[in-house]
């Protein structure tokens, strides 16, 4: 098996000598390919081994800028959860600047893995209205969802999903129990409001650690000086 590529580039097609999937029965596994480059000038790669993570359901995600207005400005909505592969796989005595060791619930913006049937624009938007009713407690229309540009890939190193983000206005005073999707994961989840530009200072400072909540936050603010 091979894929051609575009003409003109160095590498002008990938030959894929082994192709398997490893790891299977869990939310993750590993696709391992086995590839030679052919160049331009007909000469062909040594083998290498290039791996990245697949999830047997539900390509892309959704991430969710939920904000609200008041007196002071902007606010936004962020959630603590549980990210235990932090506390399991992440070394701080390996990282290139000081850090501290990291804890269970990690701070980010709602998001959610988009399922086979969202498609489009309305898809997008349900997905996301779903995401906000389970794991904010806001209940809000598909339609009061604005979409903020194009979706992206966050590790293209090692994975295939792309961020699809979004945003939504809601009223803070309208909030319920989050109800969760039953998964012990999101056992102890709970949010808390914040100035939209401390957030994105928080997250230049390392006060938050996540990219796509940084990502997001900083669309919502052009998406509302553009208005």
């Amino acid at each position: 098996m091979s894929i051609d590529l575009p003409a003109g580039d160095a590498v002008v097609e990938l030959i894929v000598d082994s192709d398997e999937v490893v790891g299977t029965g869990g939310f993750l596994a590993l696709r391992r390919l086995r590839l030679r480059n052919r160049r331009a000038d007909g000469t062909i790669s040594p083998q290498y081994v290039c791996d990245s993570m697949v999830r047997p359901y539900g390509q892309d995600a959704v991430v969710v800028a939920i904000y609200a207005r008041d007196a002071s400005g902007v606010q936004v909505l962020v959630r603590e959860g549980l990210r235990p592969p932090l506390v399991f796989g992440r070394d701080s005595t390996r990282a290139p600047l000081p850090e501290a060791t990291p804890t269970p619930f990690l701070t980010e913006l709602v998001a959610g893995i988009l399922e086979d049937g969202d498609h489009g624009e309305a898809g997008l938007r349900t997905r996301a209205a779903h995401e906000v009713h389970e794991e904010a407690g806001y209940s809000v229309e598909p339609a009061a969802i604005v979409l903020l540009g194009a979706g992206m890939y966050p590790s293209p190193g090692s994975m295939v999903e792309k961020f699809y983000f979004v945003a939504v206005e809601v009223d803070p005073a309208s909030q319920v129990a989050l109800v969760g999707d039953g998964s012990p994961m999101e056992e102890g989840a709970r949010t808390r409001w914040l100035g939209l530009d401390a957030a994105i200072a928080a997250c230049v400072a390392g006060e938050i650690m996540c990219l796509k909540t940084e990502a997001g936050l900083r669309r919502l603010r052009d998406h509302l000086a553009a208005r």
